[in-house]
């Protein structure tokens, strides 16, 4: 099969894109990571979220060692092909390595970071590490 639908993605200097997670329910964004080109052809192939990792310089299957896959449902590009969308059915309820359901968790109020979400399950729970 032909993978030229890659190559409408406008990757940048250093062969990323910017890739958001939202609840495919909710509507709610749980994160914001990475995919190279294997990112994104994997997450195609197998229907679950493969990022790039940044600081580990290597392909992250989300939920690898936590077990919180993103089931992905649906895949969109944005206008400007340099953002990728992934509606995802996150497993377990919980995107974020702090243990929450979503990596933003914390709201501005009066100049002031507020954490504003629960912590569902501690992460030395989550990674046994």
């Amino acid at each position: 099969m032909s993978e030229t639908w890659l190559n409408k993605v406008n990757w940048s200097a250093d062969g990323l894109v910017p890739a958001i997670a939202q609840d495919a329910a909710s509507g709610r964004v749980l994160m914001v990571a990475w995919m190279d080109r294997d990112a994104l052809k994997l997450t195609w192939q197998k229907n679950e979220a493969v990022y790039w990792s940044r600081s580990r310089k290597k392909l992250w299957h989300k939920g690898e060692e936590s077990g919180h896959i993103q089931k992905v449902k649906e895949i969109r590009l944005d206008c400007d092909g340099d953002v990728i969308l992934l509606q995802v059915e996150q497993q377990g309820g919980i995107a974020c390595h702090t243990g929450r359901e979503s990596c933003f968790y914390s709201r501005l109020e009066q100049g002031e970071w507020v954490e504003v979400d629960a912590v569902l399950k501690a992460p030395d729970e989550i990674y046994k590490k």
